[in-house]
């Protein structure tokens, strides 16, 4: 891929625990990636920041208990507007674990729980774009 891989980071919700994201936004951009982090935003804000920016990557972080209510929200947001295709969907945060499997349902590529490496996330991120998962390039 001879361009930066596009990713944008959220905070799902009214949750205000930054810390992780933030984390993550820094091993994305040390990744070679460029991030676009927006802080707090409802799903509709996301998505709409998503086609705006063309990204080829839709993370967002949930650690307030309304991963499964927002999410959904986010994926239908995405699939309304035309976008789910054009873009991989993550999900980071603190959840039980069966919400992990539901997530995926609902159209999450990929849902990461505590303790999840900066490594193990760019690997994620670099196998769903080379996939035909992505298209805004």
């Amino acid at each position: 891929m001879t361009r930066k891989i596009k990713v944008l980071l959220s905070k799902l919700g009214l949750d205000v625990h930054n810390r992780g994201i933030i984390t993550v936004a820094k091993g994305l951009r040390n990744a070679g990636m460029e991030v676009v982090y927006i802080g707090n935003a409802s799903p509709q804000e996301i998505i709409s920041t998503a086609i705006q920016e063309a990204v080829d990557v839709v993370g967002v972080s949930s650690l307030g208990g309304a991963h499964l209510t927002l999410g959904i929200q986010l994926i239908e947001g995405a699939k309304e507007k035309g976008f789910k295709d054009k873009a991989a969907y993550l999900m980071g945060g603190v959840f039980p674990p069966a919400d992990t499997l539901r997530l995926k349902e609902v159209g999450f590529d990929e849902v990461f729980s505590p303790g999840t490496t900066s490594a193990e996330i760019v690997t994620s991120i670099h196998e769903l774009v080379s996939s035909s998962k992505t298209s805004n390039g």
